[in-house]
């Protein structure tokens, strides 16, 4: 369908996107009165470009996805394993090398996230890639960016993973690395450090990891790297070990013993710790020859695979290295990005959640082909949640197109919440993968009430403390945005009084910091955490009187920026300080726009400037500018931007704002079919929080 417009940029009435039905399209909540009438019809006009263009983005199949921008590590680290194997070509190096180099800083550095510090480890990885692309080491800009390193302690200084890169070409010596045996698969769940103790990302890592640990194998260098030691004849200076009575010394003196280890380890006991740990690793490659969707355990997979004998015709390091290419994103301009992942099922059900929330009728072409998608990317086998959760029946949805390993907690909440506000002509179907899913996360809450992203009760104070796991959060427990999440499923459920949905609210409300924001895992931070908590709990029926609530508005009132809009810096995971304080971006304003709509502050001035600012700075063709990283993969060390987020969480709350919240009483009596469920009642407030 070609929209028109009725010439001031308003979607007309016969080619509206949100009305491709014979319904009657869903009513505005009542609009705020006098001279804000005219900024009512400038969100209407906003919203309308803004699902036209999310519509026209639609993947034929139904889903939506956009890119997923991280760091040059994992462009660096590509190049790298194809040196490795001996299949790095020319047209792919100069592409990568290309987009490397577009992220430089002109001061010769790389940082992690847009307008972030120079960091370490990314710019001896990049700086290595270019090496191999044939930049000399005496260029201006690599010049720049060597002597930056030497700044800060070389390659000594660097990351564990950055190292291990590194010993694969004699660049680093396997001595001076963690050990991490092999034999660790061995390990029952019951005893500390198995390798069920740590969180599924860094898991499918550990697991190849121990293999190459175990082998150190070394690959001829095609070029030294002495100018990035601060002095080549000494580049592991020694560095004394910490006190013997802290968590810190225990470990590195554990490490010592393991190095011991490693000259005495039974042959056979070593062999068939290896063999098992390639059992472990091919039984977990995915249909699309990826391991848990993510690029980092599929390369290591691919080299622990190599080593073990396969070859590189064989099928599953065929499938693996085609997975791996398939990260690739190809720029206009030549450059090569790889994504670190992909996220078609989280973008989709985010993407349908916006255009119901914005108008678009729940039986419109475009939400019944999303459900249809969403249906058959259904989790239904068991994975390495079962673990810790024996017997629990599978439901739920991964992130990515392939990932039966790996459901996670965070999407299957988002995907309930998109197919209950869609009507399917198949409501059984609906209604059945429906409850599986919300079986499947209620059996997934952890002992404390809340839920975490992947596993259930992964909080074992010890993988975080290995000298080994120094890049970044290895353990998986719940956070705030998850149970958020959860709690507002379970609302939209009918389930707000359950009592384990009351553990969870309970848990949120207690999480609250002092001056009245939440932490956040997954988004960038306490301006997620709020946006994700709040509607939550008035979906839940807390009251928007509540403490806890007000605690949350005058938090998010206090950092609004001057042009209207909220920000927050990756810096903050780092230091309070930054709590809520960056650059606006349209992501960020919407979760804080969210939160407060959520609470009753409609016709309140922090919304109508939070409202403004969106309409403001969206471009003629109804897209946001986002360049600043507002996703987290692990709180400051890995940065995400996605690059859909700028699209449908303005949209949702520019829906919101014209449309009321999506279970309220008001959109409750638009729904038929499986979208109706009633708005939840009350919920009494936990003791102590009246």
């Amino acid at each position: 369908m070609t929209a028109t417009t009725d010439g001031g940029g308003a979607i007309t009435d016969g080619a509206d996107p949100r009305n491709d039905s014979t319904a009657a399209p869903a009513a505005p909540a009542a609009g705020p009165s006098g001279e804000d009438t005219g900024l009512l019809k400038e969100v209407q006009e906003a919203t309308d470009r803004a699902v036209r263009e999310l519509l026209d983005r639609q993947d034929p199949d139904g889903w939506w996805k956009g890119d997923l921008q991280t760091n040059v590590t994992m462009d660096a680290e590509d190049l790298l394993l194809r040196q490795f194997l001996g299949i790095r070509d020319e047209a792919t190096t100069r592409a990568a090398a290309l987009f490397i180099r577009g992220e430089q800083q002109p001061d010769g550095t790389w940082a992690t996230f847009h307008g972030g510090p120079p960091e370490l480890s990314a710019t001896i990885e990049a700086y290595v890639a270019l090496r191999l692309a044939g930049d000399p080491p005496d260029a201006p800009h690599m010049a720049r960016a060597s002597a930056w390193i030497r700044e800060q302690g070389g390659i000594a200084s660097a990351r564990v993973f950055t190292r291990i890169w590194l010993a694969l070409f004699g660049w680093w010596s396997w001595d001076h690395l963690p050990e991490l045996p092999p034999e660790l698969v061995f390990l029952p769940p019951w005893v500390p450090l198995n390798i069920y103790d740590f969180g599924c990302w860094a898991r499918q890592t550990i697991v190849p990891l121990t293999v190459v640990s175990a082998l150190r194998p070394v690959r001829p260098a095609p070029f030294a790297l002495d100018e990035l030691h601060t002095d080549a004849r000494d580049p592991n200076p020694a560095k004394p070990l910490a006190p013997v009575a802290s968590w810190d010394g225990a470990f590195q003196r554990m490490d010592k013993a393991l190095h011991r280890y490693r000259r005495i380890a039974p042959r056979r006991l070593r062999k068939a710790a290896m063999a098992a740990a390639g059992r472990w690793i091919v039984e977990r490659q995915e249909n699309d020859g990826c391991w848990g969707g993510i690029q980092p355990p599929a390369v290591y997979s691919v080299i622990a695979l190599h080593l073990l004998g396969y070859d590189l015709g064989h099928p599953v390091m065929r499938a693996g290295l085609e997975s791996l290419d398939r990260f690739a994103v190809w720029r206009e301009d030549g450059a090569r990005m790889v994504e670190a992942c992909q996220s078609p099922v989280w973008d989709t059900c985010l993407a349908a959640i916006a255009l119901a929330d914005a108008g678009v009728r729940p039986d419109h072409p475009a939400l019944v082909k999303a459900a249809d998608w969403m249906l058959g990317e259904e989790v239904r086998r068991s994975g390495d949640w079962a673990v810790r959760r024996p017997g629990l029946a599978p439901g739920g949805w991964a992130f990515e197109f392939h990932n039966d390993t790996y459901p996670d907690i965070d999407d299957t909440a988002e995907v309930v919440l998109a197919l209950r506000r869609i009507r399917h002509p198949e409501p059984a179907r609906v209604e059945a993968a429906i409850a599986r899913g919300t079986s499947w996360t209620l059996g997934m809450q952890s002992k404390d009430g809340a839920w975490a992203a992947f596993d259930a009760d992964n909080t074992s104070p010890f993988p975080n403390r290995l000298p080994f796991c120094d890049f970044g959060e290895v353990i998986d427990p719940p956070s705030a945005d998850v149970t958020a999440h959860v709690v507002e499923m379970l609302a939209a459920e009918g389930k707000a009084a359950d009592p384990r949905a009351r553990r969870g609210i309970a848990w949120l409300l207690a999480e609250q910091e002092p001056e009245g924001s939440w932490f956040g895992r997954w988004g960038t931070n306490y301006v997620y955490g709020t946006g994700s908590v709040v509607p939550a709990l008035t979906a839940a029926g807390i009251s928007p009187r509540h403490p806890a609530v007000r605690r949350a508005v005058g938090w998010l009132e206090s950092v609004q920026n001057t042009d209207g809009g909220w920000g927050e810096d990756q810096r903050s995971y780092k230091d309070r300080s930054w709590a809520g304080k960056g650059a606006s971006t349209p992501s960020q304003t919407a979760w804080a726009l969210m939160a407060l709509l959520a609470a009753g502050e409609r016709e309140g001035e922090a919304v109508r400037r939070g409202i403004a600012y969106l309409v403001e700075t969206q471009r003629a063709d109804g897209t946001w500018d986002e360049p600043y990283f507002t996703g987290t993969g692990f709180p400051w060390d890995f940065s995400i931007n996605y690059h859909l987020y700028r699209q449908v969480f303005p949209l949702t709350a520019l829906g919101r704002y014209l449309y009321g919240e999506p279970f309220g009483p008001a959109a409750a009596a638009r729904r038929t079919g499986p979208a109706a469920v009633p708005a939840p009642a009350a919920v009494p407030v936990p003791a102590g929080e009246a």
